[in-house]
């Protein structure tokens, strides 16, 4: 018996990085997956890799959509024990130089998206009696990286934000845990795209450089702790894995 047996969980961002991980993980540990995306054809690639796989188009930005998606869950698989709000996006420019367009789609897609998505899912799990939501942040939320003002803000929403659901689901009595992961770098399509436009001496590599970058099974096997009943005791926190990135 896997520490998931009998759940279901719902993964955005699942096509590829450490959301395709997150989903091969948990399916592993016996979880009915669901992985949702842009990327359709990744996306269904990664699903056909699980038993029970299933996948879903889905921009994270549109609330009827994610009505849509959660409601397929449950109609697929009977519930929803766990979400991984993971759907995110960079684009680079300082605050001098990044247009206000390209602000706005990062802050929509994983501030708007992870809201949308709790939003979504608080009612199912309410019901159930128990749930797990994981909401995907980043080092970049925790400190300062010029080059990129609009995923940092986002990702320190989102910290903010999983603590503020965390409080709501406590004061209701929902039983539902809501916490945050900050990774530090990690490599991913969407890591190994953004350091290809950046030059070597950018602000915000240095732990890159001196120490190296984790691996999508890194996060991956957090996501498992905090979806099954090893992480029981914890809700409202971020759990940062940067291999020291921001101890200074």
């Amino acid at each position: 018996m896997g520490k998931l047996e009998g759940k279901v969980a719902l993964i955005t961002g699942g096509a590829s990085g450490l959301g395709a991980e997150d989903a091969r993980v948990l399916a592993r540990e016996g979880a009915k997956v669901v992985i949702t995306d842009v990327q359709d054809d990744l996306g269904a690639a990664v699903a056909a890799e699980l038993p029970d796989g299933l996948y879903l188009h889905h921009d994270v930005r549109d609330p009827q959509r994610w009505a849509e998606v959660v409601a397929t869950t449950i109609e697929r698989f009977g519930r929803l024990d766990t979400l991984v709000n993971n759907a995110g996006l960079v684009r680079f420019g300082t605050v001098e130089t990044l247009s206000y367009e390209d602000f706005r789609l990062q802050t929509d897609v994983m501030v708007g998206g992870t809201f949308l998505g709790c939003q979504a899912a608080i009612p199912h799990m309410s019901r159930d009696g128990s749930g797990s939501i994981i909401n995907m942040a980043s080092v970049a939320g925790l400190k300062g990286i010029s080059t990129i003002p609009a995923y940092t803000a986002a990702k320190a929403g989102i910290i903010g934000m999983t603590r503020s659901i965390a409080v709501h689901c406590r004061e209701q009595k929902y039983r539902i845990r809501v916490n945050a992961i900050a990774p530090g770098g990690i490599v991913t399509p969407m890591t190994a795209q953004a350091l290809a436009q950046l030059p070597q001496d950018a602000a915000g590599l240095d732990q890159i450089h001196d120490h190296g970058m984790g691996q999508p099974i890194d996060i991956a096997n957090m996501v498992l702790y905090l979806a099954c009943e090893d992480g029981r005791h914890l809700t409202g926190t971020t759990i940062t894995i940067d291999n020291g990135e921001t101890m200074a």
